[in-house]
């Protein structure tokens, strides 16, 4: 589990195929030695176990399902990444809840001075659309931040001088994908809705999601 709040940018050292799977190596910004094999690390949003620790570089397995899910496949020798190591019980949570198993990917539409920050538009898959709501959560490459707009099919988001220094995002440009995972909490909400109507008989919605009928025909509401 990961709060979002990225420690700071690693460099990725050797990105090594083999087979259907990757391994990682990554030189990340604290003590490489602070770590231990088996530690949670996310990289730009994705959770992995460190493997190995060689003086300052972590290893760590990508599978085939992470290549297939996220943007780490594309990742090269010298690229930057952002690196946060997993939540201690414990820690004050300053951004969100964050598992770490993105979603899908991103494209960046657009990216737009405004006065000390930027704003920036990403298009992503309508279906993961409905987990998106204005002023909510969305992990992006990792980063905890607030969605400003959403519709379906794209959402914007801003970032201050900070995030800006800390991460990599601004590095980032029109065209450049990035990884997203929704806030979890949506998703276990559809989730138990949908069980509880299958408990009770079911409906003839059958199109996803959660609806203001659907919520009124489980018990929700007046």
């Amino acid at each position: 589990m990961f709060t979002g709040l990225v420690e700071g940018i690693g460099t990725v050292e050797a990105a090594q195929r083999a087979g259907d799977h990757m391994v990682l190596r990554i030189a990340p910004p604290f003590e490489a030695s602070e770590c231990s094999k088996g530690e949670s690390v996310a990289i730009d949003g994705v959770c992995l176990t460190v493997t190995r620790i060689e003086g300052k570089v972590l290893s760590m397995d990508v599978s085939q399902e992470t290549i297939s899910r996220s943007t780490l496949g594309r990742l090269k020798r010298g690229d930057m990444v952002n690196v946060e190591r997993a939540l201690r019980l414990g820690d004050r949570l300053g951004g969100h809840l964050v598992l770490g198993h993105v979603d899908g990917i991103g494209r960046i539409t657009k990216k737009e001075k405004r006065h000390l920050s930027w704003l920036i538009r990403i298009e992503l898959d309508t279906r993961l659309s409905r987990y998106i709501i204005e002023k909510g959560s969305i992990a992006v490459d990792g980063i905890s931040l607030t969605v400003n707009r959403c519709e379906p099919g794209a959402f914007e988001v801003n970032i201050i001088p900070e995030t800006a220094r800390q991460t990599t995002l601004l590095r980032k440009m029109v065209g450049d994908p990035v990884n997203i995972e929704t806030d979890m909490i949506g998703k276990y909400i559809e989730r138990l809705l949908e069980a509880r109507e299958a408990e009770t008989g079911g409906s003839q919605d059958r199109s996803g999601g959660i609806t203001r009928g659907k919520l009124f025909r489980l018990g929700f509401g007046e």
